[in-house]
């Protein structure tokens, strides 16, 4: 029986336990913060237990031990252990914000005190900065979710689409998103499609979004769009052989507008209708996904 693994890695306080709860709900046994040395034997004893769905977080609590996660991790696929690896991340406004909300302390912050101080600020930023250093080689290679500007239910979701997905060379995550709220982080690649007639200047659209068949139509009559489409379409053509050659597991494909209401999300749902086909192929609406 092959063991099905994902791990969870990502900086503190961008939902890691959002995450594992939604492998717990998704049949998986999950153990939070394990450590690396324990990885091997811990996978070893579930296999002999039978268990066939097995969730580990990992983060900087671990420390020095860090470093032999990405060698462990190979170790465990050339034995058969199927892995999917997902990285949570989020702007360091966002987890400074977080940090200040919940008065918690940071675990390479030695300071204890009011974080929203200006002291405690400059720390809590330094201490948020090491950790991106520190996990930077698991963030390569890893599956990134952006949390900055995301609810916990749609953080659930999105684990569970990317845990559901059918096993493929590649995975493509097509996600819409509205310039005026930032670029997310986990983009591979970004498009930005603000030049395009917009919809939301036409008054019975403008409270519907892309996935509205009224909005479809119009979009479809506009010369622009058509050919957007395919001039994204032919670049992914292009490289995303070349990407799977690299070994990538994961490519997020992030297409904004102004609002990411209509037109972002139009062209996401064409895109994962026409790459699905060939690849396994997720939509996120990051803008919608939380109505």
């Amino acid at each position: 029986m092959s063991l099905e693994l994902v791990l969870i890695t990502g900086m503190s306080g961008s939902g890691k336990s959002v995450a594992l709860h939604a492998l717990e709900d998704a049949g998986y046994y999950c153990v939070d913060n394990l450590p690396p040395e324990l990885l091997a034997p811990f996978i070893v004893l579930q296999q002999q237990q039978k268990v066939d769905k097995v969730g580990i977080a990992m983060d900087v609590r671990s420390g020095v031990s860090l470093p032999l996660v990405p060698q462990q991790l190979e170790g465990l696929r050339q034995q058969g252990v199927s892995l999917r690896s997902l990285f949570l991340d989020a702007t360091t406004d966002a987890l400074v914000r977080r940090y200040s909300e919940t008065r918690r302390r940071h675990p390479l912050s030695r300071q204890e005190g009011r974080t929203d101080a200006p002291e405690q600020q400059r720390v809590l930023v330094q201490a948020i900065e090491l950790e991106r250093e520190l996990l930077a080689d698991l963030r390569d290679g890893a599956d990134v979710i952006d949390t900055s500007i995301i609810r916990p239910a749609q953080l659930q979701s999105y684990v569970k689409a990317l845990i559901s997905a059918p096993e493929s060379a590649l995975t493509l995550v097509f996600e819409s998103f509205a310039f005026k709220r930032g670029v997310p982080l986990d983009a591979d690649f970004v498009f930005d499609v603000r030049m395009l007639p917009n919809p939301h200047y036409v008054p019975n659209l403008r409270a519907l979004t892309g996935r509205d068949a009224p909005v479809v139509e119009w979009l479809r009559e506009h010369e622009d769009v058509a050919r957007m489409y395919g001039d994204i379409e032919q670049f992914l053509q292009r490289w995303l052989d070349a990407l799977v050659r690299d070994h990538r597991s994961y490519v997020t494909v992030a297409i904004g507008c102004t609002g990411g209401q209509h037109r972002s999300v139009f062209l996401v749902e064409q895109l994962a209708r026409g790459f699905g086909a060939r690849w396994a192929a997720l939509k996120r609406h990051r803008e919608l996904d939380g109505v």
